[in-house]
C-alpha cells in the first residue's frame, strides 16, 4: 500500500481506501453485519488505512459498523464521515429519493454529536457536507461552525462531498476557491472524467485533496461484467437501462491494453492516482477476492504516459462510438 497526504492537511490516507457505503445500505445486494466488519478488518490488515462512510448509511449503520471493526484501535486509521440529510426527522423514503437537508447550527451540531457517538470516538478526521449544493457552500455560519469544529478538536479536516450524480462543478470549484475546504469527494474514472478533470485543475491551485468515489463507475471497470450480466433485485444497478450495460462493454473493450501489467480494475485504480491532487480512491468493495485484487492495485506499474495519452484519445472521441449520451448517469440518491 502506498499513501498520500490529505490535501495540506498532513493526515496520511491509503491510495485505496474503503466506502463504507456499498457494505452498509443495501444498494448492492445483501452484505451482514459481521461480513462487513471482517471485509473492514482485512482491508486494515492489507494497509488500507481510510474508511469513508456518513450518518445516513443505513440510518447510522455505516457508522456503527466501522465502530464494531476498530474499537480499542482508533488511533490506526483514518475516519472520514458526512452530514446535511436529516434522516432523524424523515425516517422514511421513497426509493432513490433524497431526504430533506438541514444546515442549520443547531442540527449540525447535533448531527455531528450523534455521529461521535455511533463511532466511539471524540475526533473525525475529515468532515465532509453531504452532496452539499450551492446554499450550503454559501452559507458562511455553516463554515465558521465547521471552524468551531477543528478549535473544538471534534474534527481534524472539513470539505464537502459532491454529489449524489455526477456533476457539481461550480459547487465544487467555489468550495474550494472561497472555502478553502481541506478536502472534496467527488465521482471520477476512465469513463466519466468530467467535470473531474476542472475539479483536478482547480485542486492542483488550491491545495485541496480530492477523494474520488466510484471509480470503477459502478463496476462497469471491474471487467466482471458481458452482455448476460444481471443484477439482484435490491442491487441498484439493476435499475440501469440496458444501454448502459451495453455501450459500456464497449468502451471497456477499448481499455484492453492497460491489462497487460495488471487487472482492469487495478488499471482502473491507477488512471485515478495518476493525478497527484487525488489522495484517495474508494473503490465499491463487496468481497475478499476483489478487496485483495483492489488493495494490490497500488503496487502495479504506474500506467505510462503512452497509455494516459491513449486514454485521453479515446475519451475525447467517446472511445469511437459517437455522441456523447448520458446513459447511466442516474445514481442512489445520498451515496
Amino acid at each position: 500500500m502506498r499513501y498520500r497526504d490529505l490535501g495540506s492537511t498532513g493526515i496520511k490516507v491509503s491510495e485505496v481506501g474503503f466506502g463504507v457505503w456499498t457494505v452498509s445500505t443495501g444498494w448492492w445486494g445483501e452484505v451482514d453485519d459481521r461480513r462487513a466488519v471482517r471485509l473492514m478488518r482485512r482491508a486494515h490488515e492489507l494497509g488500507i488505512n481510510y474508511f469513508d462512510t456518513a450518518d445516513t448509511y443505513g440510518a447510522g449503520r455505516g457508522e456503527t459498523l466501522v465502530a464494531d471493526a476498530f474499537r480499542g484501535r482508533r488511533d490506526e486509521v483514518v475516519i472520514s464521515t458526512k452530514v446535511g440529510y436529516n434522516f432523524y426527522d424523515h425516517p422514511e423514503r421513497r426509493g432513490q429519493q433524497e431526504r430533506p437537508q438541514d444546515w442549520s447550527e443547531k442540527f449540525i451540531r447535533f448531527a455531528l454529536e450523534q455521529s461521535l457517538r455511533r463511532l466511539e470516538t471524540d475526533y473525525i478526521d475529515f468532515l465532509q457536507l453531504h452532496n452539499a449544493k450551492m446554499d450550503a457552500i454559501e452559507d458562511d455560519r455553516l463554515f465558521e461552525l465547521l471552524e468551531e469544529f477543528k478549535r473544538e478538536g471534534k474534527i481534524r479536516s472539513y470539505g464537502v462531498a459532491l454529489g449524489p450524480a455526477i456533476g457539481w462543478l461550480e459547487e465544487g470549484v467555489r468550495a474550494m476557491r472561497e472555502r478553502k475546504v481541506d478536502g472534496v469527494q467527488m465521482i471520477y474514472n476512465l469513463l466519466e472524467q468530467d467535470p473531474g478533470r476542472e475539479l483536478i485543475r482547480v485542486a492542483g491551485e488550491t491545495g485541496a485533496g480530492l477523494v474520488v468515489r466510484v471509480p470503477h463507475s459502478s463496476g462497469m471497470l471491474e471487467g466482471r461484467y458481458d452482455e448476460n450480466t444481471t443484477f439482484a433485485r435490491n442491487d441498484h444497478r439493476r435499475h440501469r437501462p440496458r444501454e448502459w450495460l451495453l455501450t459500456g462493454l464497449k468502451k471497456v473493450e477499448k481499455l484492453q491494453f492497460l491489462t497487460e501489467e495488471r487487472t482492469l480494475g487495478q488499471a482502473a485504480l491507477k488512471f485515478v492516482l495518476a493525478s497527484p491532487e487525488i489522495s484517495s480512491t474508494l473503490p465499491n468493495i463487496y468481497g475478499e477476492e476483489q478487496l485483495e485484487e483492489f488493495a494490490a492495485a497500488p503496487e502495479t506499474p504506474d500506467l505510462t504516459a503512452e497509455e494516459l495519452n491513449r486514454i485521453a484519445g479515446l475519451y475525447e472521441s467517446n472511445f469511437g462510438l459517437g455522441e456523447q449520451t448520458a446513459v447511466g448517469a442516474r445514481r442512489p440518491a445520498e451515496s
